[in-house]
């Protein structure tokens, strides 16, 4: 009899084991692969997966696509992606999201580093978004008047700022951030110019354009285009001589003069929670869309000296981090 329970228990635990499918999560980055800030970001939303028993090739399979910043790799990678059929999709930035947006209303779809979720229809409202998108937003709309704040701040000189973007990947094509920094320079007494980049030709021409005018300063809008052509932008400011703010930290780290903005690592590490609770049958249309919770300042004294610029001590101690 000993032997017979056993053997009746034995399927019992196959099916068990059969019934565990594999899950499938989808990720589409708009950074090229070879990118290590993007690299860095999944890895941290690979993280977080673990932490929350989610292994890739055990009981889950990640299929991670990168777009290189390139809007016909964005929507051939969305349309692949979707015809995956995946449990749920993690999505990189504003043009990554409306482009997995026009493939599907019904895969869950999480977003990390996106403006204005509510502006570009991704989500009815933050607290309910309604639909089968939801995820992690990036910044409010007023960050710019931080932004041009801080620039000020380092670089009083500066009475003439340009605002960089492309149209195309900026949330609100540009719209979102404007107001805030047209604001902020009506009270701060500077004369404001913008510059619509849509290739790398197009970027060298403005921030050489900013570095004729003496006095000129520039802020760059959180868009994922620039943050793809980084190193080239870093470049140029040095070459001309131009004081400019970055909405990432590693714009300063590698070079750029300063920067503030959320954690993004920590935002795809976050990120995880919220594909673990729909993997376990959460509706994405009940999970509120998630704020940063924690910005930083980041300095790089290098760059300053060589722009001939005297960090004040009390932007040095509010800075989260100096770069010497």
């Amino acid at each position: 009899m000993a032997f017979a329970s056993g053997a009746a228990a034995w399927p019992l635990t196959v099916r068990a084991q059969q019934t565990e499918r594999m899950r499938r999560i989808g990720v589409l980055m708009a950074f090229g692969e070879n990118d290590p800030e993007g690299t860095l970001w999944v890895s941290s939303f690979t993280k977080g997966l673990h932490e929350l028993s989610w292994i890739d090739s055990r009981n889950v399979r990640l299929d991670v696509r990168w777009a290189a910043g390139r809007p016909e790799r964005i929507q051939k990678f969305a349309k692949e992606l979707v015809n995956l059929q995946p449990d749920v999709i993690v999505a990189h930035g504003t043009p990554v999201t409306a482009a997995l947006q026009r493939e599907t209303r019904t895969i869950p779809i999480v977003f990390v580093t996106v403006s204005d979720p509510v502006g570009d229809g991704f989500v009815a409202s933050l607290s309910r978004p309604g639909g089968n998108i939801t995820g992690f937003h990036f910044s409010e709309g007023e960050m710019t008047g931080k932004w041009l704040e801080f620039l000020i701040q380092i670089a009083p000189s500066v009475k003439r700022v340009t605002i960089m973007f492309n149209p195309d990947t900026a949330a609100g094509r540009g719209a979102y951030y404007l107001p805030s920094f047209e604001a902020a320079a009506r009270l701060l007494k500077v004369e404001t110019i913008t510059a619509p980049v849509r290739s790398a030709a197009e970027i060298e021409s403005g921030i050489t354009s900013v570095g004729r005018e003496a006095g000129s300063g520039l802020v760059l809008m959180a868009d994922p285009f620039l943050v793809v052509h980084r190193d080239t932008i870093i470049s140029l400011t040095a070459r001309n001589n131009v004081p400019a703010i970055y909405f990432l930290t590693v714009f300063a780290r590698n070079g750029g003069l300063l920067s503030y903005g959320p954690d993004n690592a920590a935002m795809f590490h976050r990120a995880a929670s919220y594909v673990d609770r729909i993997l376990r049958g959460e509706n994405p249309a009940g999970l509120p869309v998630q704020v940063p919770t924690k910005y930083e300042l980041v300095i790089n004294l290098n760059t300053a000296k060589a722009l001939g610029l005297a960090v004040p001590t009390s932007m040095q101690q509010l800075a989260d981090e100096v770069v010497e």
